[in-house]
């Protein structure tokens, strides 16, 4: 076949992992070879600074002239190659290129042939395509992925030379499969049989099971297309929680990047979750490039996926996203546009980063504060995300910029890099982790804890007291119990009372826990009393038990603990007195003036790229009618915002990145003060002290 495309690529850059950072992906559909326009896409490429395209291959349905047998071709094919046409021209215009595949179904003709690659329910029945019928789910422990699908990945490298293989829906059926594969491997391995249901007995057992051959089977992809070129890489789609939920053991050999598959967002999502699908995978793999995916049109439980999102939406996604370091990748789903007005916004977002991207590039995302994310997958206590939630948009709210740390990457030396870290609920922590958290307050650490943080232990079983009572400064008397007009009221002075004039109490929580402690307590419960009839509504008791427990340790830190769901009841009620709880919190742990401050009216996400002689501050305005339920409609440019940064010099200059200009800052006592007039849906602050 495509001999022809090896002399063209020859010379591909090997650390295109790191030179390919805005990518274009087409994913066909099945009749897509008969109508596309592929000068269109080469057209988009070139106008918005994309640099590296992703396409679809083969897998379900193959794009180019297979050769393999009941590798299913495009019945819409004929003698056309619309993959290779493509790569053609993606390669003309200098830019990396990763073939897409899709393993998770096949057709009745491969499924009759070899019915041993299908995954099977509990009785041994094989499970047809929920969506689709008359095609079957495939199992990721069967020869199916081991053999065939490798061959087929060797094919399109072989054949087209591209630069990596993105595997969507690389692991078959998501749930339990029962297949004569599955059984084999896991009673073989194990001892066990499948368990009968999720989180269920061996459930445990299971999930590192199935973490262990699926990281194997991700190594034979990688080592398949290594072997015929060797800069080349196999990529699998981790989906949305990858980073935070995948065995860092088994990721960091074989993955030169991270593509997050977090396309949008829906409902009462806020804009701010694109951003944080960057600092979530930068919570376990610091150092590891990460690509966000953005769909051209709405994500929703509806799958209008031959739709397309307001311009806004899009763009403010795409923006979010890469100034928290997920840079760029949109996807569009087949290669028709009945409705073009997503390609405005792809053009203006991706031009927008690549103007920023010659600062940022050599630049690293720092912050004092950190917001620690545990790992969720396997756990028998697996439950919302609100917790986290609401920590996360009071924090935003308060204009603290921070990172994330996963549990799975944490360790004293991790941790020593911030001055704060905040535990919103985390539940389940083993001995060892609480262990590595003391240390960290024994070096002089700060810590914010709400709710159940540590009252678990790693395998979900409730501990007699919490793992880290002694470093929150209480005894637990009472197990969380549900509450309805729960209120605290504020019983000594404390700098957390702040904002707070005018109020002796504030709403409480909707789930609270009974401590003692002999720590400061700014806030008390104030006991139950009836939220029915009207008329028996009233105090009848003082104030008691602590509902905000802080304390000042010897060794220099801050400790603040909430016993009570604070970051889930915010979320929920989006009540600003909890949002001021939280920052206030935040700010009294930190214990100074923070090394950057942005103070102005709007909504906006911040984040700081540093140097060793430079910083630049992202602002993401996220100022809105719709910010906290989308689709955004329209960005309301933000008024003047003033921007605060610790330096060492007298001289730093100051350059407005997207706006293009320089501006003459006020430099008192070692802080730079920069007044941005307005911004739009991005500013970037560059701050340069690197010349005298």
């Amino acid at each position: 076949m495509h001999t022809e495309h090896e002399n063209r690529v020859a010379d591909s850059d090997p650390d295109w992992p790191l030179a390919a950072t805005r990518w274009a992906q087409i994913t066909l559909a099945e009749d897509d070879p008969a109508h596309f326009d592929a000068d269109f896409w080469l057209r988009l490429m070139r106008d918005s600074s994309a640099n590296a395209t992703c396409i679809s291959a083969g897998g379900y349905v193959a794009y180019y002239p297979t050769q393999l047998e009941y590798h299913y071709r495009s019945k819409f094919l004929g003698d056309t190659d619309p993959f290779g046409t493509l790569v053609d021209g993606a390669r003309s215009l200098g830019m990396s290129v990763m073939a897409r595949v899709d393993p998770h179904a096949i057709h009745a003709d491969a499924a009759a042939a070899h019915p041993e690659w299908l995954a099977r329910d509990r009785d041994g029945n094989p499970i047809e395509h929920w969506a689709y019928p008359g095609i079957w789910l495939t199992c990721a422990f069967t020869p199916y992925h081991r053999e065939f699908v490798t061959e087929v990945i060797r094919e399109i490298v072989r054949e087209y030379g591209v630069d990596a293989v993105f595997a969507n829906r690389w692991e078959g059926y998501y749930g339990i499969s029962y297949s004569e594969g599955a059984r084999r491997s896991f009673r073989d391995e194990t001892g066990l049989e499948l368990p009968a249901q999720e989180h269920g007995e061996g459930w445990p057992e299971y999930v590192a099971w199935r973490r262990r051959r699926l990281g194997d089977l991700v190594g034979i992809w990688d080592q398949a297309v290594r072997d015929l070129r060797p800069h080349a890489r196999f990529v699998p789609n981790m989906g949305a929680l990858a980073a935070r939920d995948l065995a860092r053991d088994l990721a960091e050999p074989v993955a030169p990047l991270f593509i997050i598959d977090k396309q949008g967002r829906h409902g009462i999502e806020a804009p701010w979750a694109a951003g944080r699908n960057g600092k979530r995978n930068r919570g376990v793999f610091p150092d590891r490039p990460v690509r966000l995916i953005t769909s051209v049109g709405p994500e929703h439980k509806y799958r209008w996926k031959d739709s397309v999102a307001p311009p806004e939406e899009t763009k403010t996604w795409i923006v979010d996203g890469f100034a928290q370091g997920a840079l760029p990748w949109f996807t569009k789903f087949n290669a028709s546009v009945p409705d073009q007005r997503w390609v405005q916004p792809v053009v203006e977002a991706f031009n927008l980063h690549a103007s920023v991207e010659p600062v940022l590039k050599d630049l690293r995302i720092t912050a004092e504060v950190a917001l620690l994310d545990p790992t969720r997958t396997g756990q028998l206590r697996a439950g919302d995300n609100d917790h986290e939630d609401g920590f996360y948009q009071a924090l935003v709210e308060a204009r603290v910029p921070f990172e994330f740390v996963s549990d799975q990457a944490m360790t004293v030396e991790r941790l020593s890099g911030f001055k704060v870290v905040v535990l919103a609920n985390a539940e389940q922590l083993s001995d060892d982790q609480c262990a590595t958290l003391r240390s960290y307050v024994d070096g002089g650490g700060s810590l914010v804890a709400a709710y159940q943080s540590s009252l678990y232990d790693e395998n979900g079983h409730q501990r007699t007291d919490f793992g880290l009572a002694d470093v929150l400064g209480v005894r637990l008397t009472e197990v969380s119990r549900p509450v309805q007009n729960n209120y605290i009221a504020l019983t000594d002075a404390h700098p957390l009372n702040a904002g707070f004039e005018g109020t002796t109490r504030i709403i409480g929580g909707t789930h609270i826990i009974g401590v003692e402690s002999d720590a400061v307590t700014p806030f008390r419960f104030i006991p139950d009393f009836p939220d029915l009839p009207m008329e028996e509504v009233y105090q009848r008791e003082a104030p008691d038990k602590p509902a905000v427990i802080c304390t000042e340790n010897a060794q220099g830190g801050r400790t603040v603990y909430f016993p009570f769901d604070l970051g889930a009841i915010f979320w929920e009620a989006l009540q600003s007195d909890h949002g001021r709880l939280i920052g206030n919190a935040v700010s009294w742990a930190l214990g100074k003036t923070p090394e950057v401050t942005v103070d102005g009216a709007g909504l906006v996400d911040i984040a700081v790229h540093r140097g060793e002689h430079e910083v630049a501050v992202a602002l993401v305005n996220l100022t809105n009618p719709m910010a906290m339920r989308g689709a955004i409609r329209e960005t309301l440019p933000l008024p003047p915002q003033t921007v605060s940064i610790a330096v060492p010099t007298d001289r730093p200059k100051v350059r407005l990145l997207v706006a293009g200009v320089d501006l003459e800052p006020t430099v008192v006592d070692g802080r730079a003060e920069i007044v941005i007039p307005t911004a739009g849906l991005l500013e970037v602050v560059h701050v340069d002290w690197s010349r005298p």
